[in-house]
């Protein structure tokens, strides 16, 4: 048989698949990725749903953790700094703008950040080509993930086929290609998260789908009537369009009911399989916040105290989920976008302190025991604490100074109310 007839027979098969486990599945090409997955049976699950990384952003738990991580990656400033002074800003270096504002002529750093980070948490990969003017990089463009194949070479150089969207393939080396990737086995390709945790995204898809079908054929009742005798079907009729007249409807809720001749409501209670699908769903969600190292109440899960606490859980997800992702960026900006003699002079670097920011009480603590307050030495100066909080510089003696003495001291009562 030749390949074509296989591949044939190979498609032609696709409709004996269980419907489900095709849900939602679409192929753009024979060279699609997914489709060579799907007839190896790879990502179809054992709950029989076939999860990619776009049916797996249908979960809401699985968008809630990709959104967060991706909206604080592409929200964070991304600066280059002068490497032995980090306070200094390399504004005059081309790259500087291309990082911190516009990295093409069609997106915004937090839009290409973000569409970056999103490509790398649910693929493993994130591919962008480097177009460089006169040895500078000029722009980067960002490329499907699913059209490119990385390959070592034998001298350990790395080669990205790309496939254009008219078929044609194209070799880019490392050089040429800024490579994002996540956790790796091999250390040339990153591992999805999503097809790590298909099993556990699978059966909370299976366990949405469950309820949607509930809702759309299954029969929702609250309760019956009971009477100790036999209704004829006139009076079986009435007592139903009374019920429907007085009681239906939001606007009737919790409304009182006279009953007549000895009748009885009884309310149905909520059996056992209703109380285990919902916990089910409760554990699928916890299963996929691990996967991405986003705290459950970041997800909506109110089952953790909030108050102060949250505090520390927004300083957890910094620590945890955010930055192993800055320190990615940061290398492979180095590694890809900086000449070897930059390296030795300029760092990007994320600005997080806006996330790790305590109350407005405990910054000014912060800040009065860096000024010197409380007999500690300082090692602040004003402009410094001015410039962490975006304001404008002071010119007035000590401001760049610290030394407590040097600093202006504030003015007394009677200095103040003299003429």
């Amino acid at each position: 048989m030749s390949l074509l007839s296989r591949i044939g027979a190979a498609l032609a098969g696709l409709q004996h698949k269980n419907v489900q486990a095709s849900a939602g599945a679409t192929f753009t090409s024979l060279y699609d990725p997914d489709l060579l997955e799907y007839l190896r049976g790879g990502s179809q699950t054992a709950s029989g749903v076939y999860v990619t990384a776009l049916s797996a952003l249908h979960n809401t738990a699985v968008f809630r953790c990709v959104d967060l991580i991706s909206s604080a990656i592409g929200m964070l400033p991304l600066h280059l700094y002068e490497d032995d002074d980090q306070s200094r800003k390399a504004i005059e270096h081309p790259l500087y703008d291309l990082l911190y504002a516009e990295p093409n002529d069609w997106q915004s750093a937090m839009e290409f950040r973000s569409l970056m980070q999103m490509r790398a948490l649910v693929h493993g990969n994130a591919y962008a080509m480097i177009v460089r003017s006169r040895g500078r990089v000029s722009a980067l463009i960002p490329i499907d993930p699913e059209r490119v194949q990385p390959e070592q070479q034998a001298n350990w150089s790395i080669v990205y086929h790309y496939t254009r969207s008219d078929g044609r393939v194209i070799d880019l080396p490392a050089s040429d290609v800024f490579h994002l990737r996540g956790l790796s086995y091999d250390g040339i390709l990153g591992l999805s998260r999503t097809k790590l945790a298909r099993e556990a995204i699978g059966l909370a898809l299976q366990a949405e789908t469950a309820a949607a079908r509930l809702f759309s054929n299954g029969m929702m009742v609250g309760g019956a009537l009971t009477h100790p005798h036999k209704l004829s079907p006139e009076a079986q009729a009435l007592l139903r369009q009374s019920m429907e007249d007085r009681f239906a409807g939001a606007e009737n809720a919790h409304k009182w009911m006279i009953l007549e001749e000895g009748m009885k409501p009884e309310r149905f209670s909520t059996t056992s399989a209703e109380a285990q699908h919902i916990e089910n769903r409760r554990h699928q969600i916890e299963e996929i916040a691990r996967v991405f190292g986003v705290p459950r109440p970041l997800l909506m899960m109110d089952d953790t105290s909030w108050g102060s606490g949250i505090e520390q859980l927004g300083i957890y997800f910094v620590q945890h989920a955010l930055q192993p992702w800055f320190t990615a960026w940061e290398q492979t900006i180095r590694r890809s976008l900086l000449t070897s003699t930059e390296k030795r002079v300029y760092k990007a670097k994320f600005n997080e302190r806006g996330l790790l920011r305590g109350t407005l009480a405990d910054q000014a603590t912060f800040f009065a025991q860096a000024l010197g307050s409380g007999g500690h030495r300082p090692w602040m100066t004003p402009n410094e604490i001015r410039g962490l909080q975006e304001m404008g510089r002071r010119d007035d003696p000590g401001a760049d100074s610290m030394d407590p003495v040097s600093q202006p001291k504030p003015a007394t009562s009677q200095e103040a109310t003299a003429p």
